[in-house]
């Protein structure tokens, strides 16, 4: 699934006009922590605190033109995909039904709400959230949007258009997992543009089953996925996405969820900045190689700062929350 430059600046003039570009900061305090020059792509400044908005504007814009008698959409989430989902439905005079996990952030549930959101929970993780959402899609005349599809990832790769184009010197980007898309849209503006960053692609050790994917040559689902970063907290990996990834990818590697804990902290102490867990998964991940990165400019994708109030006080106090 690969894009021309021509795609890519085709979204990124798409999404402009329903966003900002978010910014790109170097942190003198990050950086000595990690002890070279390190960059922050800060997808936790989009009009929805995280990067997934981009994917929702060109899905919907597609599903408008491709399918103009679709009355609505149906999908499931975490939170921040069903953000973008329902920002852009409804904007667009659509419905949008969106599955979530029993017990999921109700902070989250209740900005997806206000976007518009006719909220459901089901099951107790995103990916029985996801198999009912797309069982009844038929059934009530929606269009089941998957957690990976090619206008999703074309309008989510216009952050990595946005981060090469202001910095095609960097050397090495960290990107969290969950499903894919962040990923794979890094990967894919970075070949569009053609340069040669190398990028890391980041799980939780609760939460492995993309990695387990690669290590194994084949898509290589989990029991479980218990992990407080709900974004990347994923039991069933997209074949679609593994494909991509697989190739493209430097290597994906670990992070702890104290590690993350503790990289949310950082963001709050040196940049007063939040962070949700799947956001702060980066730059816990590149700290954990600083070694390997001495002289090197590195890049770290905040993808999101949605962490509910509790566990972010929970975390201030030292403490990481449990799931």
């Amino acid at each position: 699934m690969q894009f021309t430059r021509y795609e890519l600046d085709a979204a990124c003039h798409l999404v402009s006009a329903h966003m900002p570009p978010t910014p790109l900061h170097h942190w003198p305090q990050l950086s000595a922590r990690l002890g070279t020059e390190l960059w922050v792509k800060h997808e936790n400044h989009g009009p929805t605190g995280a990067f997934k908005l981009r994917g929702g504007i060109t899905f919907i814009d597609w599903l408008r033109r491709a399918h103009s008698d679709c009355p609505g959409v149906i999908t499931a989430t975490r939170g921040n995909h069903g953000q973008s989902q329902a920002r852009a439905a409804t904007a667009a005079g659509l419905r949008a039904v969106i599955y979530v996990p029993r017990g999921n952030s109700v902070e989250k549930n209740a900005a997806m709400r206000s976007f518009g959101a006719e909220l459901r929970e089901f099951g107790s993780d995103f990916d029985m959230a996801r198999e009912e959402a797309m069982r009844v899609a038929a059934t009530e005349g929606l269009f089941p949007v998957p957690p990976f599809h090619r206008e999703l990832l074309r309008g989510v790769a216009t952050y990595g258009m946005e981060m090469f184009t202001a910095r095609p010197d960097l050397d090495t980007v960290y990107v969290p997992i969950g499903c894919g898309s962040g990923l794979c849209g890094t990967i894919a503006a970075r070949d569009a543009l053609g340069l040669k960053t190398r990028i890391v692609g980041v799980v939780s050790e609760g939460a492995q089953c993309a990695l387990l994917s690669v290590q194994n040559g084949h898509p290589t689902p989990t029991d479980t996925a218990r992990t407080f970063a709900d974004g990347m907290a994923v039991r069933v990996p997209v074949p679609e996405a593994l494909e991509i990834y697989a190739k493209g990818a430097e290597r994906i590697i670990t992070v702890s969820d104290d590690a993350v804990a503790e990289a949310v902290r950082i963001y709050y102490s040196d940049t007063h900045n939040l962070a949700e867990g799947a956001g702060a998964a980066a730059l816990a991940a590149a700290l954990s190689e600083r070694d390997q990165l001495a002289g090197q400019r590195v890049g770290v994708v905040l993808s999101g700062g949605n962490i509910d109030r509790g566990w972010m006080r929970a975390i201030l106090a030292g403490e990481t929350p449990e799931v």
